[in-house]
């Protein structure tokens, strides 16, 4: 077994979706999951871990569309899918993406600079690969003071998420 680490490759800040799910379907629905997140743009791709084993793609934005192949391509997990996104953050999308049948986990909702981490095998011959996890961002640099808790208030009531 070989590790390996794939970055993801996108605008700085830019946000994605990265999970697993189970089924050649799941491109559809996560289609349909997305375009009920108001104004949302998105490009999504989903690796098939079977049959003929093509990236399957989708979206409302050819750029963010080609975007997810491209990465689809480089991390090569069957069944992972990722899904880019602007004029939305995450959080107004995960509730949907994980009521989607197919969806199995989901390994980061993030803007963060990410890196995937991938295990590729070739028991009897066939090769395979599999992400064991995600490195999200950075590691922390202490701890949040006053001043630090009124800005992240203050974040969350100019994105709408709190009043």
């Amino acid at each position: 077994m070989e590790l390996k680490e794939v970055p993801i490759e996108k605008h700085q800040d830019m946000n994605f979706i990265l999970g697993q799910s189970h089924f050649i379907k799941t491109v559809e629905d996560l289609y349909e999951a997305m375009m009920h997140v108001p104004g949302a743009t998105f490009g999504l791709a989903f690796c098939e871990a079977s049959g003929p084993c093509l990236v399957r793609a989708e979206g409302n934005d050819p750029e963010l569309q080609n975007l997810a192949v491209d990465n689809a391509l480089a991390i090569g997990a069957g069944h992972s899918f990722i899904i880019f996104m602007k004029n939305c953050f995450p959080i107004s999308a995960l509730n949907a993406i994980k009521n989607v049948p197919e969806v199995c986990r989901i390994f980061c909702a993030t803007a963060n600079p990410t890196t995937v981490l991938v295990a590729e095998s070739s028991v009897n011959g066939t090769r395979g690969r599999g992400i064991l996890g995600v490195i999200d961002g950075h590691m922390p640099r202490g701890v949040e003071g006053p001043e630090d808790v009124e800005e992240r208030q203050d974040f969350l009531r100019t994105i709408g998420y709190k009043r």
